[in-house]
């Protein structure tokens, strides 16, 4: 079997069709500087070598056939019958051992034995400047060893075939060959506050501001639906606050007591009403966005968190960033393929975070 995980840091974008989209902006991060949280990739050689096992692919392939996207039952059913098929097929056993050696690697470089880490999925073309799908697959965070790591990656794979995805590719006929899958695997962020920020404004396409959302811990409940974040809007230039809004933010998601997964919690009075970002944290975002700009050459919408323990800016990291898939047309009309209340729940759709708490 060809390669199937590298360290991240070693990824660069003419790496995406082996490694994905996801995976290989984050190598690209790491080459420009910018602070990730370590981790490695699994390419999509270990994704086709999964499919290969006990011709599970070509029952896939079966079950897919001639499907019909504006047939909500049929798409379902094909759906429910791909993942059943896929959660009885094993990790073929060179992919986990693969695995297992860049998870006790990280390991090494963490205080814990069985290090916390997010795995995401980093399908082929999933963060272009193209795409419109991103947001489709899967993420899991909070996993611990070899075989959680191991089974949350199936768990990405399985994402590929959501209802969602399969009617997209239907609609679109899915130009390029055949569905592929990579996964990024990274220390998790204790995050203390997580956001996301685009490097122009969202609605208008203004360079010269940054647009930031925050909400305190991790940021599922504003993907549910759950906490309305703070709102900032910076200039770029002078750090003036041009805008700042403070909501009443009254969950937050932090990790599990038990180690493994996440755990909602009610926010204590009177953190709620208070924002969650100073004037310390807002420069050093606008100052990373900036970085991360330029290393990319194109306006970046970017996923970050700052840690409980540490100072900034050394306690901030980047998590994810792609390029802002559209700006506004025409005067003050909102971005136009990914509808949305505000920055956060644009962003932290397109990276796939649902509310878990497994």
């Amino acid at each position: 079997m060809t390669e199937c995980a590298r360290p991240l840091a070693e990824l660069r974008a003419h790496d995406e069709d082996r490694f994905g989209g996801k995976s290989t902006s984050l190598g690209e991060l790491i080459a420009g500087g910018i602070p990730v949280p370590p981790g490695f990739a699994v390419s999509t050689a270990a994704f086709e070598a999964f499919l290969a096992t006990g011709s599970v692919g070509e029952r896939v392939e079966d079950a897919l056939a001639g499907i019909d996207p504006d047939d909500v039952a049929a798409v379902a059913a094909a759906s429910a019958a791909v993942t059943l098929e896929m959660r009885r097929t094993p990790v073929p056993d060179a992919v986990a051992a693969e695995v297992g050696r860049h998870y006790a690697a990280l390991a090494a470089t963490s205080s814990k034995r069985q290090p916390p880490v997010a795995v995401r999925s980093s399908a082929r073309g999933e963060d272009s400047a193209e795409a419109t799908f991103a947001g489709q697959q899967e993420t899991y965070l909070w996993v611990r060893g070899t075989d959680g790591v191991c089974e949350a990656i199936r768990g990405c794979w399985i994402s590929l075939y959501s209802a969602e995805a399969i009617s997209y590719r239907a609609r679109m006929a899915a130009g390029g060959g055949p569905p592929a899958m990579g996964v990024a695997v990274q220390l998790m962020v204790d995050a203390e506050v997580s956001g996301v920020m685009f490097t122009c404004s969202p609605l208008t396409g203004d360079p010269s501001v940054v647009a930031i959302n925050a909400s305190w811990g991790l940021g599922l409940g504003v993907v549910g639906g759950e906490v309305t974040p703070d709102d900032f809007l910076i200039s770029k230039v002078s750090h003036e606050i041009l805008r700042r809004t403070i909501a009443d933010k009254q969950v937050e998601y932090v990790p599990d007591p038990g180690g493994r997964g996440t755990h909602r919690v009610a926010v204590e009075e009177p953190r709620r009403t208070a924002a969650c970002l100073d004037e310390e944290g807002l420069r050093a975002l606008v100052q990373t966005a900036r970085a991360v700009e330029r290393h990319f050459g194109s306006r970046q919408d970017i996923e970050w968190a700052i840690a409980r323990t540490g100072s900034l800016p050394e306690n901030l990291f980047v998590l994810q960033s792609r390029p802002v898939t559209a700006t506004a047309r025409a005067g003050s009309e909102a971005v136009a393929d990914r509808t949305g209340l505000d920055a956060m729940s644009l962003v932290l759709g397109t990276f796939g975070v649902k509310p878990r708490r497994d």
